[in-house]
């Protein structure tokens, strides 16, 4: 076990769930851990300085926050791509082996013998060998990393900035609470949906924006709720609640075992969840000042103001865990504690072993702990 002083105790550890196994980050490294089905952990570390570090103005307050996020996001897709990549290859070990027990249990019959007892033998058949597929090249993995994170950003976009949106503005024109569009009779339908969606005159914008924030909230929630059913993604879910546990143990000062690990708390304050619903209440307080008729208009500045509303969000989230035991701080974070009733399930001993590695493999590479 890493043995640590309680001085290095002070290094922000954080981390994510991926496919049977956690990725968990510290101050200048990362380090992945994932179970096989064998109960093998396949894991992989590597230094990862901050991008402040290389360029000093991206430390600067706001700007710090949408190059974190940005870098969170890159390296959460790589996780994801490597325990993926580790779950297929299980697979196709389950498969193969599978194969071969049944080859091996199976009756062949021999042709050009008359010994009936012969004929009956089984006989192993050695099946010519598939060659290993090339590995995809390090150039080809940072372009799905770089399209898995466009398809993100442009999901993301759809379906919390242009939905709620255009279904607010459809509310507040059917309930009356906006300038209804004038509509030439006879007008094709297409002409019709463009008068609905290309305007907003709503007659409060605070009214309207509140309403516009609610709504994304509402899908978000709705989002988080209807991924718990499905057993994937509860198994990752329950990693969640083991990367908690881990990184509570740790800021303790506790020695990192699966039995202090298991008495912890698996909501954690500072964790993503609570900074997304922090970046919602900042988006409905910013977005407030938008007062432009025309839809598009409205669109794009609101995507505009993402990386501002990311940077506000992650210094009030920074100032905010400076004290966490004050009334501001649990009150900001309360939101997500309650969403991450959904978002993190009781881990078991093994994936809290499984969080433990991670970590213990990425505080190898800190400086202070090496």
């Amino acid at each position: 076990m890493h043995t640590l002083f309680a001085m290095e105790r002070d290094l922000i550890v954080g981390g994510q769930a991926v496919m049977e196994g956690v990725m968990m980050r510290t101050p200048s490294a990362y380090a992945i851990a994932c179970r096989k089905s064998d109960g093998e952990i396949v894991t992989t570390a590597e230094s990862l300085p901050k991008w402040s570090d290389k360029y000093k103005w991206l430390g600067w307050p706001v700007l710090r926050g949408g190059a974190t996020l940005i870098q969170s996001m890159a390296l959460g897709i790589k996780a994801l791509n490597f325990s993926a990549r580790i779950y297929e290859e299980d697979l196709k070990a389950q498969e193969e082996l599978t194969k071969e027990k049944v080859l091996e249990t199976q009756a062949v019959l021999v042709e050009g013998t008359e010994d009936e007892a012969f004929l009956k033998a089984p006989v192993k058949v050695l099946m010519p060998e598939k060659k290993d597929e090339a590995k995809p090249k390090k150039i080809t993995q940072s372009a799905g990393a770089v399209g898995s994170i466009i398809f993100a950003l442009g999901f993301n976009i759809l379906l919390f900035i242009v939905a709620p949106l255009l279904l607010t503005n459809l509310g507040f024109i059917y309930a009356g609470w906006a300038e209804a569009p004038t509509i030439v009779e006879g007008s094709s339908i297409w002409a019709a949906a463009k008068a609905y969606i290309w305007e907003i005159k709503p007659h409060s914008w605070i009214a309207f924006n509140l309403v516009d924030g609610l709504v994304r909230m509402f899908f978000f929630v709705v989002m988080i709720f209807s991924m718990s059913y499905l057993k994937d993604i509860r198994r990752v879910f329950e990693y969640h609640g083991a990367e908690h546990k881990t990184v509570f143990t740790w800021e303790k000062g506790l020695d990192l075992s699966v039995a202090n690990a298991t008495t912890q708390r698996r909501q954690h304050p500072r964790c993503g969840t609570s900074f997304l619903m922090v970046v919602m209440l900042v988006a409905i307080v910013l977005f407030s000042v938008i007062k432009f008729d025309a839809m598009w208009l409205n669109l794009v500045v609101r995507i505009a103001l993402m990386p501002l509303v990311a940077g506000l969000s992650y210094e009030i989230i920074r100032y905010a865990a400076k004290k966490e035991s004050g009334a501001i701080f649990k009150i900001m974070t309360l939101p997500g504690l309650w969403l991450q009733n959904i978002t993190t399930q009781e881990p078991d001993g093994e994936q809290l072993e499984v969080a433990i590695k991670a970590l213990d493999e990425s505080l190898k590479l800190e400086p202070q702990t090496a």
